[in-house]
């Protein structure tokens, strides 16, 4: 096995749509804490899994402008500071994502590993993951590509294949060289092909040298070298985030690696990989592997269930009581709420696609905002006013701004805050309050040892979070 360092890329983007109401655009399942994850979220689970494999470096993460500061926070939790967070300006799927990865890596050290992880996926198994990838090193050393085929165990339609040159060998984990990949198959065409042990699904898992990786994308995708190495060289640096030139990216094709590449080269190999693997796609499945009780019911939250079976009951806010129910996924998060039978759970999606279309705000964003200086929550909101609950980090503050068409009363209920109006500052403690007059220059910060927590009021014309120009702000966040 190669002693050379690796490098866990892991790509932060997707919306979780089938997740829904916990998951949405504006914070995705790879984000979210389920009942199986033991208080760490997708994306920590991620990289936690890897910290077994020898030489393992620390992450290069590709996210986007939106969740930057979740993403950062994220690993900051579990005390990684990652090499490098890369952001990308638009969505370009995984082609130009590991391309960036790999012009990064290269920076940092010389020819380093690349292992490919997607942020929201679950391995029971780490044991065997990290076994496999350690079986799989060898071949990446000699230039060659990896990817990882998940030993099937259903004749699944929501995944591609892949067909190796012949039957692949699940116990000495041995790799063969791909002979195709396919498409998302027709049931009836699944179903022959899990019969085959020359065919495995496709987990979008990948391992091979920076230097490899770059060579064939010179070969077959040249324009994605071209375009990514112009958006790095002229990126800009902002706090933890490596900001990509927004110019230069927009014309970068919007393709996978395995379109780009993989498809097209001769030296690809697929290790079979069985080891518990899924991309929680349903709230089936999450229901399948969460730990149940004597009814077979995952219960999280403020829950009470009668004669109910078979059941995932989930509550974020308020009261769910269930009675004489069997099958069913219930999901509440404060501002909507999900019900549906666990065998049309896939469907979930539709409903997310039907929201947009209505221009439904559930559809995307979440009640309860995440900032890099805390969260904010809309409790209330008519027409021209809204009452909000603040929640500033300790030693954290908000921009220095002011509001067009807003005024807002801040009332202390916990902890302690700073307050700056129009360049006078005072403290407030709990049950103080104060007034921000329509067009003032003012800043909330926390200068406590413990989260504070403000109730907001705010009434004018428009409501808007884009109502604020910023002047000064520890985040980057200027105008």
């Amino acid at each position: 096995m190669s002693n050379e360092i690796i490098f866990p890329v892991i790509l932060c983007g997707g919306t979780g749509t089938r997740l829904w109401p916990l998951s949405r655009q504006s914070y995705p399942k790879q984000f979210l804490s389920l009942n199986f994850t033991n208080n760490r979220s997708l994306l920590q689970k991620t990289y936690l899994r890897t910290r077994k494999l020898k030489n393992i470096e620390n992450p290069i993460l590709i996210c986007n402008e939106e969740h930057r500061f979740l993403v950062a926070e994220q690993m900051r939790e579990i005390n990684i500071k990652p090499s490098s967070i890369i952001l990308e300006p638009f969505g370009r799927n995984t082609a130009p994502a590991i391309t960036l990865a790999a012009l990064k890596a290269l920076e940092i050290s010389e020819d380093p590993h690349l292992l490919i992880l997607s942020s929201d996926h679950q391995i029971q198994n780490e044991e065997k993951f990290i076994e496999v990838v350690e079986q799989s090193l060898e071949l990446s050393e000699k230039g060659k590509l990896i990817t990882f085929g998940i030993v099937p165990t259903s004749p699944e339609i929501g995944y591609g294949y892949i067909k190796a040159i012949k039957e692949l060998n699940y116990q000495n984990i041995v790799g063969a060289n791909v002979e195709s990949f396919i498409e998302k198959p027709e049931k009836k065409i699944a179903e022959q092909l899990i019969k085959d042990k020359r065919f495995t699904w496709n987990s979008g898992i990948f391992c091979f040298k920076a230097n490899s990786i770059l060579k064939e994308i010179e070969q077959y995708a040249p324009n994605i070298k071209k375009i990514c190495n112009s958006s790095l060289s002229k990126s800009s640096f902002d706090l933890d985030f490596q900001r990509l030139d927004k110019d230069s990216f927009f014309n970068c094709p919007n393709v996978s690696v395995d379109v780009a590449v993989m498809e097209k080269t001769d030296n690809a190999f697929v290790f079979p990989l069985n080891a518990g693997w899924s991309d929680i796609g349903s709230w089936d499945y999450v229901w399948k592997i969460s730990k149940k009780n004597s009814s077979g019911n995952v219960i999280t939250g403020n829950v009470i269930e009668q004669n109910t079976r078979n059941s995932y009951l989930n509550s974020q806010d308020r009261l769910i009581a269930a009675i004489g129910l069997n099958n069913l996924i219930v999901v509440e998060t404060g501002d909507a709420i999900l019900v549906a039978n666990k065998d049309d759970s896939q469907e979930v999606k539709n409903i997310v696609n039907l929201l947009k279309d209505k221009n439904i705000p559930q559809g995307t964003e979440h009640q309860k905002c995440f900032r890099p200086w805390g969260i904010y929550q809309t409790l209330v909101k008519e027409k021209d006013w809204q009452v909000k609950l603040i929640k500033v980090k300790s030693g954290e503050k908000l921009s220095l701004q002011k509001h067009k068409y807003r005024t807002e009363h801040w009332i202390v209920v916990k902890g302690m805050a700073k307050v700056e109006i129009e360049g006078e500052e005072k403290i407030l403690y709990e049950n103080q309050s104060t007034y921000i007059p329509l067009g003032a220059k003012h800043r909330l910060s926390n200068p406590g040892k413990f989260d504070l927590k403000i109730i907001e009021v705010q009434t004018g014309t428009y409501l808007g979070e884009d109502d604020i120009e910023r002047f000064e702000d520890n985040y980057g966040r200027l105008g």
